[in-house]
């Protein structure tokens, strides 16, 4: 008897949705897992699917490894790469589709001061992210918010879009889904080392929300320091206050050991930073005159 479905998985999110699902629906309709790694990532929840699935006995293979798929559905949850398949794959997206296609669609929502973030489950396309809407679902978000409580906030969301997904496959009742509208549609580019550099120049509010969006499990804000490269975790925003040269990146103040940065507009304040290489705190600062680029 063919098995209903295999998943694709990875992170945190993965391992959330699988384990729910194991919880609720057992290994009966399960064909096999296909786990991929991120070395981008603080943790990459590789071993943890590992182990879950080896305590289920469920079959798994890592993403780089020869399998065959002998399932009628595939799921794919935060997964970075194309599938090609040739069986019917459900893909969960980080956003409110049409809106935000492609990758790291979260992280960019965060720094583009989204008030709403969500989950979209779809069909499969020929193009990423194209393809029919099944279902979606969002929730009203509150800055300041890093992007690890982003993601504990919607982990329940791709689950509950799972259960009701799976529910109807299970019963054999009918997958609907919706075209998207071209018209509302937008992207979320790939990023590399680079697109972690803080921008200065910007205003000190949207340096805030790009050091929260793009911190833990990622590897943080970075910026230089003496030809030292800084990862930066934790600002809070200060009164701007008028200054006749201003020069983005140059410290103006030191708080109890803590840096006060001029912003193309506003202040921002450092409580926690690291040397990129050694992994140590660079706060307490002791000197002053120094320049963030």
């Amino acid at each position: 008897m063919t098995k209903l479905l295999s998943f694709f998985v990875m992170t945190q999110k993965g391992f959330y949705v699988l384990q729910k699902y194991l919880e609720d629906f057992g290994t009966s309709n399960l064909d096999c897992i296909i786990i991929g790694r991120d070395n981008h990532l603080q943790n990459d929840y590789f071993n943890e699917l590992a182990d879950l699935c080896e305590k289920n006995n469920l079959k798994y293979f890592e993403r780089t490894s020869k399998f065959v798929l002998k399932s009628e559905y595939a799921i794919s949850i935060s997964w970075r790469w194309i599938i090609d398949s040739k069986i019917k794959l459900i893909i969960l997206h980080d956003s409110l589709l049409p809106r935000y296609r492609g990758f790291a669609p979260l992280v960019s929502s965060l720094i583009n001061n989204e008030k709403k973030i969500g989950v979209t489950a779809l069909f499969a396309d020929k193009d990423y992210d194209k393809g029919d809407i099944i279902l979606q679902e969002g929730i009203n978000i509150k800055y300041p918010i890093k992007i690890k409580e982003a993601i504990s906030l919607i982990l329940p969301i791709y689950y509950n879009l799972i259960n009701k997904v799976v529910t109807k496959i299970i019963n054999s009742l009918p997958l609907e889904s919706r075209t998207q509208n071209e018209k509302l549609a937008s992207y979320s580019l790939w990023r590399d080392e680079n697109d972690y550099n803080i921008n200065w120049f910007e205003n000190s509010a949207y340096i805030r929300r790009f050091i929260d969006a793009v911190g833990e499990p990622y590897s943080g804000a970075s910026t230089s320091l003496e030809g030292e490269k800084i990862r930066i975790f934790q600002a809070h925003e200060e009164l701007d206050v008028t200054i006749e040269n201003r020069t983005p990146g140059k410290i103006i103040f030191l708080k109890e050991g803590e840096p006060v940065v001029v912003c193309g507009k506003g202040l921002l304040r450092i409580e926690k930073m690291i040397n990129d290489d050694t992994r140590n705190d660079v706060i307490p600062m002791i000197k002053f005159r120094l320049h963030f680029k």
